[in-house]
């Protein structure tokens, strides 16, 4: 599936908004974020600066992501929801934000919520398994 840009941009985007949102970020989650940066074909110095001044950067607009394709949509939630997980645990603000991300694309919150516990409960899919942007790319 070809990606427009402005999704490709929206996904990446959306991802550092549910790794600010707990106001911590660990190494499981920076390794996450150059994985889909790369595959979405980032330059390696706009991750970097990105991820340098990330938790600092108060211009980071935290608006719910609508997506031009549900697939694309599905593919980040389930994606943002690995990345919120990546650290044990999840936070009432990123549980809100992927609920309203999910339900401006037409995803249920029970999916939301879901695959929450399904990765809070076995953390060791997080990294054992591929992207879901892998398998829209």
């Amino acid at each position: 599936m070809q990606i427009p840009v402005q999704d490709r941009s929206n996904y990446l985007k959306g991802l550092f908004i549910t790794a600010k949102l707990d106001k911590q970020l660990n190494q499981t989650e920076k390794d996450i974020l150059k994985k889909i940066s790369d595959k979405l074909g980032f330059a390696k110095d706009f991750f970097e600066e990105t991820i340098r001044g990330l938790l600092a950067n108060k211009y980071l607009s935290e608006e719910p992501i609508k997506f031009s394709d549900k697939k694309i949509a599905e593919s980040f939630i389930n994606d943002a929801i690995r990345l919120a997980c990546a650290d044990g645990q999840v936070t009432d603000s990123e549980t809100s934000w992927l609920k309203k991300t999910a339900e401006i694309n037409g995803i249920s919150y029970d999916e939301v919520e879901n695959k929450i516990k399904m990765y809070i409960e076995k953390p060791s899919l997080i990294k054992s398994t591929d992207f879901a942007l892998m398998s829209i790319i």
